[in-house]
């Protein structure tokens, strides 16, 4: 088996699949997006036939398979074709929609397989997993339901297809429609069949309306209403975190050990994914993730918040490495849990700040800013006062130095910068003068220690010649002008320096793991924000129209590209990557009442 990240994301919120061009489901959590991986072949690579830890509809003798989404929608197909021109579809999706005056976003995942021409003939293997593919499940049966034991869970399969069929995986002829509703161990309050064709039915619905009520660019619609949804799929709905991706430890470049566990909510992620959801007009979406980060910022202790947290808010995130798993295209290790939420990363304190001020400006939202919060934010501002020439692990959390980076200093004048803002909103006139202060010295260090007068640019640590493509960000932070001639000269540094072809490194020197082989994606979508602000547009487009053609068949975006070959890796599908591609779209598009 041939592992790729050409793969279609479904979920609803609570839980998400990952599903490959053969309809198989390679990847799904449960009970949530971090929870155990039932499904887990992206990690764990088996022979046709072989093996445990998936979930495959097999046509006998398959010749071609392509496949999509329902236009506006997170509803997967896969059409395929058998040797003798049969054709049949596998129709994925998670249900969601109003029900009862609420979200309902059940533990529920829909295949429903349905012929389309001639006679195909289908195998079932489900053969769910625990324990991280550790074991497989035992099995229990009903009159139409299999029962997959674990001994945390159980995961319920309802069918109107042949129970024997599936437990012994024989070979069958498909007549008309077969449907499969794997759930929790709760029955059916109505007919399988009606009962998916209802909730497909309502599905379709929601999503429809939802993309209608957003707001996109003239140009690329597509492309930003697919990022969009994928956005929401990442989205957890009971909390409003957004997790960084789907996925654990694909890693960044072939065997390079740089194998993290994605599944998890990122402050530093906050600043942009804001801004995308503000800019797409997905205020619920918006107000609930803000939500999330305002109990993650009042919860913690003096102030000190973390650089990653779970998705239910908790903060220990203990890391270790799973033997059970051999990893994707079997490139081990595959950590849990992430190392990350005890390191010092400063520019957390901008971030969380940068994205909580939308409570205090955005008039839409139901729940606005007060006294009393501002008051819990302060505390992150003097933070960033402590801390803003203080060594860190920086942006790209270095497990093995300690730096000043700039951006870090940068994303702490923003924390004051920003207080200083929402202080003259709430009439606190000694609390705005306080902050601008505080802004204004940290400033000025920054323009004393990370301006390296040889590179002619800011670079990536104070009192240091390397350059990171955080700097990239200076403009769209605020904190340089775009006509200030100290921005346009970073950027002729960085395109020295770090871009390769059309793409931008994060940074091009050894860190823990040796020299980064692969482009971080969202560093290129950065310097395309930068060439925007420079008005340096037909660059940027040109850039832009590279990224979105690298995408998958679907659109969507893993962390990383291979520059040479254009094919993706790193955790999938990743949050940052998506955002990027949103926030460009948007800054390049012509505006639609110049459109036509």
């Amino acid at each position: 088996m041939n592992s790729s990240l050409d793969l279609g994301l479904i979920g609803n919120g609570r839980i998400g699949a990952l599903i490959d061009t053969g309809a198989e489901i390679v990847w799904s959590c449960r009970p949530r997006f971090d929870g155990d991986p039932v499904f887990c072949s992206l990690l764990k690579e088996h022979e046709t036939g072989e093996g445990f830890g998936y979930c495959a509809v097999e046509l006998v003798d398959r010749a071609a398979s392509e496949q999509t989404y329902l236009t506006n929608s997170a509803v997967l197909v896969t059409r395929m074709t058998d040797a003798q021109g049969a054709v049949m579809e596998v129709t994925d999706f998670c249900p969601r929609f109003q029900q009862y005056g609420r979200m309902f976003t059940p533990m529920t995942l829909i295949r429903q397989i349905r012929r389309i021409e001639g006679a195909p003939r289908i195998r079932l293997r489900i053969r769910p997993a625990y324990d991280y593919g550790r074991h497989r499940c035992s099995v229990t049966c009903g009159s139409h339901h299999i029962r997959y034991v674990a001994p945390d869970w159980v995961l319920r399969l309802t069918t109107d297809t042949s129970l024997t069929a599936i437990l012994e995986e024989t070979v069958f002829f498909l007549e008309d429609k077969i449907t499969l509703i794997f759930s929790a161990d709760e029955s059916l309050s109505e007919g399988i069949g009606e009962l998916a064709r209802r909730f497909l039915d309502e599905t379709l619905a929601f999503w429809h309306e939802w993309v209608r009520e957003i707001g996109i660019p003239f140009e690329w619609q597509d492309v930003v209403i697919r990022s969009a949804i994928t956005l929401k799929l990442n989205t957890f709905e009971d909390t409003g975190a957004i997790v960084a991706a789907m996925t654990t430890s694909i890693p960044e470049s072939p065997g390079s050990v740089r194998n993290w566990d994605y599944r998890y909510c990122w402050l530093r992620d906050a600043y942009f994914v804001v801004n995308a959801l503000n800019r797409l007009s997905t205020t619920q979406t918006m107000e609930k993730y803000l939500g999330f980060l305002v109990n993650a910022v009042a919860g913690a202790p003096n102030g000190r918040i973390q650089p990653v947290y779970g998705i239910d808010g908790r903060a220990r995130l203990d890391e270790r490495e799973i033997d059970s798993l051999c990893g994707y295209r079997g490139m081990g290790p595959v950590r849990i849990g992430n190392e990350a939420y005890a390191q010092m990363q400063h520019d957390v304190y901008g971030s969380a700040i940068l994205a909580v001020a939308h409570v205090f400006f955005d008039r839409r939202l139901v729940r606005r800013g007060d006294e009393a919060l501002f008051r819990r934010l302060e505390a992150l501002g003097e933070m960033a006062i402590a801390v803003h020439d203080q060594p860190d692990a920086g942006l790209w959390e270095l497990r093995g130095k300690l730096r000043v980076h700039t951006f870090s200093s940068v994303m702490c004048w923003a924390a004051c910068d920003r207080l200083s803002k929402i202080a003259e909103v709430l009439g606190l006139s000694e609390r705005t003068a306080h902050w601008r202060r505080a802004a204004e010295h940290i400033r000025t260090v920054i323009f004393q220690r990370a301006w390296n007068e040889k590179k002619r640019a800011f670079t990536a640590a104070f009192e240091e010649a390397s350059l990171d493509a955080s700097v990239l960000l200076l403009h769209d932070i605020g904190f340089l002008a775009a006509d200030d001639p100290r921005f346009a000269m970073t950027v002729a540094a960085v395109e020295r320096e770090l871009r390769q072809g059309d793409y931008v490194y994060r940074y091009v020197e050894a860190d823990d793991f040796g020299v980064p082989e692969n482009a971080f994606v969202v560093c290129t979508f950065w310097y395309i924000y930068a060439l925007a602000a420079l008005g340096r547009q037909g660059e940027a487009c040109e850039l832009f129209e590279n990224l979105i053609a690298r995408r998958n068949r679907h659109g969507l975006l893993a962390e990383h590209i291979d520059p040479r070959t254009g094919e993706q890796w790193g955790n999938f599908v990743q949050t940052y990557s998506m955002v990027g591609l949103i926030n460009s779209a948007i800054r390049l598009s012509r505006r639609w009442d110049s459109a036509f």
